[in-house]
């Protein structure tokens, strides 16, 4: 539901932060669906689709299992005014409408059974073509990404815990771009007025929890892997060598390969995993921009990092190798549509990996085997040609690409909805599935009416659950 129609809002700030959001959750449900009371799977069947029996003959290495919808559950609408509000009074002063959104970036499991954290990305965002520059668009640049722990009751998302994201010095990091001529300047809601750029801004996608309570989160800017407190302080951000991003006040570590420097625009890190050992992966969102733009648009050879946090080094680097996008989502032509947002341990060196574009997703296994380590040969070097990017056959070439199995084809699941994010296996032949909703946003000069406020997209955060017939793990 759109919330353009309403007043426009000063934030108020709780008195103490860390009750804010019992405030919220004891607001009538009339104003605003309460955090606290807003989540659960409702089970809602739907049959088996009659597509699954192509899916199994077009899997590689065996037929995928037969997959069907169980329960969804959807978040209510929360003002993102009152959620920010609530954890860091102040740095919200104008929510132009939004509702609290984008949590589908990753989905990880928590404590309890049915119980995930999440987490935000940067904020809502979109683009505005001005004359013939798209510009990127914050209408609420004080937003301050979050971790989020939900929990699905009945048909509701329920919001149980947030945790906001801050600096050494507890300021939020917000999700405002790093750096000018690196980044995507900002902009005001209407494209209108330039932003100041953040060097502590973080565009927060892929998250684990490790055994000390903290959090591991992967960010799409730098691109970065980024270590936090149980409390969301940052303790430090791992970069690529030669990134030189100043000003923060946070520590920043030239730890990672320098060939991620070529990283797309908005397409960092975006996919994380923590494996049994306490090794993290994580995955280039798309190719690298290696040694040009139209090398990576043209791509389907993606990379993954292992890093040790033991080491507090990469230890391993991997090619990945996309699927034709006309596999992925029949009838696409465009390469540049495919993406990996999300990456799942499955024990010892296996990994659950997903291929998307924004309508459809796959799930492959593949495993991180010894000899398949890129880390440090000829194709982490710029000066290499053909680059590891730009090669029609990397297993033709001599590049080790682990080899993958189809799992399920998320497109031919009927009640499965676009642009999933987030995944988690939560037993044998269960899937936790979150989308990313963009917080409701659309791109152009529509996205907001003539009084700046939100035309929602309508588009819900939704979780679903997924059953297959096979066991995934």
């Amino acid at each position: 539901m759109t919330r353009a129609s309403r007043e426009p809002r000063a934030a108020s700030a709780p008195a103490a932060p860390a009750h804010a959001l019992a405030s919220v959750l004891r607001r009538p449900a009339a104003a605003v669906l309460p955090l606290s009371a807003a989540l659960v799977l409702g089970g809602v069947a739907w049959p088996a689709s009659g597509a699954q029996a192509a899916q199994a003959e077009a899997a590689p290495g065996g037929p995928p299992p037969a997959a069907r919808v169980v329960a969804t559950a959807t978040l209510p609408d929360i003002p993102l005014a009152e959620f920010g509000n609530g954890l860091l009074p102040g740095t919200v002063t104008d929510d132009r409408g939004v509702d609290l959104g984008g949590i589908g970036s990753d989905l990880y499991p928590a404590e309890r059974p049915g119980e995930y954290w999440t987490v935000t990305d940067r904020g809502p965002n979109g683009q505005i073509t001005v004359g013939k520059e798209k510009r990127r668009t914050f209408p609420v640049p004080g937003f301050d990404p979050a971790i989020v722990k939900i929990r699905a009751t009945g048909d509701r998302v329920e919001v149980l815990h947030a945790i906001p994201l801050t600096t050494a010095s507890g300021r939020p990091v917000t999700g405002l771009p790093n750096q000018p001529g690196r980044d995507e300047a900002p902009y005001s809601y209407d494209a209108r007025t330039p932003l100041a750029y953040d060097p502590n801004g973080l565009d927060t996608e892929g998250l684990v929890r490790d055994r000390d309570g903290g959090f591991w989160l992967v960010d799409e800017y730098g691109p970065s892997l980024v270590h936090v407190s149980p409390s969301g302080r940052v303790l430090a951000r791992h970069v690529p060598k030669g990134l030189n991003l100043t000003g923060t006040d946070y520590p920043v570590i030239e730890s990672l390969p320098a060939i991620y420097l070529s990283r797309k625009g908005n397409r960092g890190f975006e996919g994380l995993a923590l494996l049994p050992d306490g090794d993290l992966v994580m995955a280039l969102q798309s190719p690298l921009l290696n040694p040009d733009k139209n090398s990576g648009e043209d791509s389907r050879t993606t990379r993954l990092l292992r890093f040790s946090p033991r080491e507090n080094a990469v230890t391993a680097e991997y090619a990945y190798r996309f699927d034709p996008v006309g596999e992925v989502e029949p009838g696409q032509t465009k390469t540049s549509e495919l993406k990996i947002s999300a990456l799942v341990a499955l024990g010892g060196d296996r990994l659950l990996v997903q291929e998307r574009t924004d309508k459809a997703a796959r799930l492959y296994e593949i495993r991180l085997r010894r000899g398949a380590d890129i880390l440090g040969s000829a194709w982490d070097s710029a000066a290499t040609s053909p680059s590891l990017e730009q090669l029609t056959d990397p297993a033709a070439a001599g590049v080790p690409v682990p080899a993958k199995r189809l799992v399920v084809d998320l497109g031919r699941v009927e009640g499965v909805p676009g642009k999933i994010e987030g995944v988690a296996v939560t037993g044998r032949h269960t899937l936790v599935l979150l989308n990313d909703n963009d917080f409701g946003m659309t791109d152009g000069p529509q996205a907001f009416d003539a009084d700046g406020r939100l035309v929602d997209s309508g588009v819900e955060t939704t979780l679903v659950t997924v059953r297959l017939d096979r066991p995934v793990r």
